[in-house]
């Protein structure tokens, strides 16, 4: 394998970009796919959606791919035009330069994906790394964003110390030295208060075993770094999530974003959001989108 691959192999290359397909087909939608050329290498983008509705660009979570995300939000499809890039760095279809989430790059990333859609700016939804990702372009560039939905933010607070230790490392690495079915639940225990589909265990499972999993995460924003940040911002956590715990990431929301228009905790909620999570979020975003509310 090339030195710049996030795969330790071939094989497990291909068998994500199968499941990247697997995932893609079982969404029900119909779809276009995009490649556009970065400073970082080119960049994979899913569309999807009417082509005259507004335009909303949504970024997944770390070590994951764009069609995973896109699944919680598939309802936004009906009324909006949904552009997904697949982080570059990460398992997808973009190209796999790793950049430091702690500077600039994502953010001029961002600017170079917004340059190559032709879009002056636009409204941005958001899921853990994403959020980051979205933060970092927050400091670098923020009038290319006009809104901007945060689910489970990384880029707010640091992961808890002993969440990261007991919780999530752990178990992880327990999976990925001796790996077993039961191994593998209890290395996704964190992430769901409901048991996760087969499918997406799977791709779990593979990345697991099969990707240089990316550890280090988005850094935490400052107050100074976002005061010219003004789009109106909502964000939504989970009041279980380990990673981001719900409260702790609201109180420093409502310190460090110049419009926070509202926060939402979602009772009972992990990392992942549950199917009736995904019907309240739905409807939350689609208002604040079409609303500003």
């Amino acid at each position: 394998m090339s030195e710049t691959t996030i795969y330790k192999s071939t094989e497990g290359e291909a068998e994500l970009l199968g499941l990247y397909d697997c995932v893609l087909s079982s969404l029900g939608i119909e779809y276009e796919e995009q490649m556009k050329e970065t400073r970082f290498g080119s960049t994979h983008i899913l569309v999807s959606g009417p082509k005259n509705a507004p335009p909303v660009v949504l970024l997944h979570g770390g070590n994951s791919f764009a069609p995973m995300t896109l699944a919680w939000f598939v309802p936004l499809t009906k009324d909006y035009r949904i552009y997904a890039p697949d982080v570059i760095g990460h398992p997808g279809k973009s190209a796999q330069t790793r950049v430091s989430s702690r500077d600039e790059s994502y953010g001029q990333w961002i600017v170079d994906v917004l340059d190559g859609l032709e879009f002056k700016q636009a409204d941005f939804i958001a899921s853990s790394f994403g959020a980051g990702i979205i933060l970092r372009a927050a400091a670098h560039a923020p009038e290319r964003i006009s809104k901007a939905v945060l689910h489970v933010p990384s880029g707010v607070i640091n992961v808890p110390v002993l969440s990261m230790v007991f919780k999530i490392g752990l178990p992880f690495f327990l999976y990925k030295w001796f790996p077993n079915p039961k191994r593998l639940l209890k290395a996704v225990a964190w992430m769901s208060s409901e048991e996760l589909e087969e499918e997406t265990l799977k791709v779990l499972s593979a990345t697991f075993l099969h990707v240089k999993v990316e550890m280090e995460m988005p850094r935490p924003a400052t107050k100074e770094e976002l005061e010219r940040f003004n789009a109106p911002t909502l964000v939504i956590t989970g009041e279980n999530d380990v990673m981001f715990p719900g409260q702790k990431v609201i109180a420093r929301a409502r310190d460090i974003f110049p419009n926070l228009v509202a926060a939402e905790c979602l009772s009972g909620s992990c990392h992942f959001p549950s199917k009736k999570d995904i019907e309240f979020i739905n409807k939350r975003i689609h208002r604040f989108l079409a609303a500003g509310d």
